[in-house]
């Protein structure tokens, strides 16, 4: 999908200088429930650019965000993000403790150009927890009282774009809105999957989110979008498991414990009518005494769990990405907790950069690994969306995206 051909302003559509911009970003962090510090800057590095450019361009910015959901450990105020979304803009950001109340409106009121707010976590605000569709949720007070105060909306938090929230859909059907270079970004490259010249396209699948990487089987692999998918981590168990093969007593239990094993009719499912798409680890590495050491299946003692892929996957899953256009790779291939099992992330990482694909990572920790290794920079895009990933790209409609068109259409004279 080109720049061109999107459905809905980007910020490339509007003139920004001396205008107050309501921004929507997504910097959900992990949170240590013990000390409250945020584990993975990622999303808050990736949002700052946007921020940053609104600014360079004469604009002043208010920010609205959530972290975490009522009830759960890393349900918390926004003052850290605050913190390190400054050091990240290299400019001052106002953390406001409130959300619409009479402080918040006072300092949106008297906010210069170049100067950047804040606000409060939107989930604190009990109606951003519903999801209702966007009319009703233009009506809500979050949307009625803050909508006036700007003259601009701009959302750049893709990976909430599958919900349904007022802070994500409601003030496009009020207000001249453009999608945030995050956004867009994201936009172009996964509709980009969709075009002849993206082929071969491969997948590469690992991490600990199993029963989302089983999901985007199911859809890449019957709308042709992946022309292989490589298997590492948990989800490489899972289907070597259905393949009968021989992963250990230890890796069977942790799967086992993990409720896995109830995904194995699916996995067989896809084997069965797409096995020569996916492929499985050859060798892999399991920790003896103090040491890595490596093995091909049918040599894994049962009482040492799998915890990376061996040289022989990750010299055949390299050749194939070297000869790629296109890469998507979601999750590290092992247990990278413990550097010893970092190995296969790397090796991958390393082919990836070394070929021409486009290519499209998502995960903090495959972010992490790359600047470590001083590759980041040659890595096309970090997407930043989950579950709005998966939708995206099993062609349902994305909520946010699809207000964005409807507002374009609505406020396409008032530019």
């Amino acid at each position: 999908m080109q720049l061109h051909s999107l459905p809905f302003y980007t910020m490339d559509d509007f003139n920004f200088d001396g205008k107050k911009v309501l921004l929507r970003v997504d910097i959900n962090s992990p949170i240590d429930p013990k000390t409250g510090k945020i584990l993975d800057d990622t999303r808050i590095r990736s949002h700052a650019q946007t921020v940053k450019e609104l600014i360079g361009l004469g604009a002043s910015v208010a920010i609205l965000a959530h972290q975490g959901r009522p009830g759960d450990s890393d349900f918390t105020t926004l003052g850290a993000h605050s913190i390190l979304l400054s050091r990240h803009l290299g400019n001052e950001v106002n953390y406001l403790e409130d959300l619409f109340g009479p402080y918040a409106r006072s300092q949106i009121a008297s906010m210069k150009p170049g100067e950047v707010l804040l606000l409060e976590n939107t989930r604190f605000y009990s109606e951003e927890n519903i999801e209702k569709v966007p009319e009703a949720q233009a009506k809500t007070f979050l949307v009625k009282i803050l909508s006036p105060l700007f003259s601009l909306y701009v959302n750049d938090a893709f990976a909430t774009a599958h919900r349904s929230h007022p802070s994500l859909v409601g003030f496009p059907l009020v207000m001249p809105s453009a999608g945030g270079r995050l956004l867009q970004k994201e936009v172009e490259i996964l509709g980009s999957l969709f075009e002849p010249s993206s082929k071969p396209c491969i997948f590469v699948l690992g991490g600990g989110k199993v029963p989302d990487s089983v999901q985007l089987m199911e859809t890449l692999l019957p709308k042709g979008l992946a022309d292989k998918v490589l298997l590492t981590g948990l989800i490489s168990h899972l289907f070597l498991i259905a393949k009968g093969k021989h992963v250990g007593k230890a890796t069977t239990k942790i799967m086992e414990g993990k409720g896995l094993n109830a995904l194995l009719p699916r996995a067989e499912a896809l084997l069965k009518k797409y096995g020569d798409m996916i492929l499985t680890p050859a060798d892999v590495a399991y920790l003896k005494g103090d040491a890595r050491v490596e093995a091909p299946l049918d040599r894994i003692p049962d009482d040492s769990p799998i915890y990376d892929i061996g040289e022989s996957t990750i010299s055949q899953y390299s050749e194939l990405l070297r000869n790629a256009k296109t890469v998507i790779m979601r999750g590290p291939a092992g247990y990278i907790e413990d550097p010893r099992f970092a190995r296969g992330s790397e090796g991958l990482l390393q082919a990836l950069v070394s070929s021409r694909a486009v290519s499209l990572l998502g995960g903090g920790h495959l972010r992490a690994i790359s600047e470590r290794l001083g590759i980041a920079e040659k890595i096309g895009y970090f997407s930043t969306g989950g579950g709005a990933f998966i939708t995206f790209l099993s062609g349902e409609k994305l909520p946010a995206l699809e207000v964005l068109i409807a507002s374009k259409q609505k406020f396409n004279s008032d530019k």
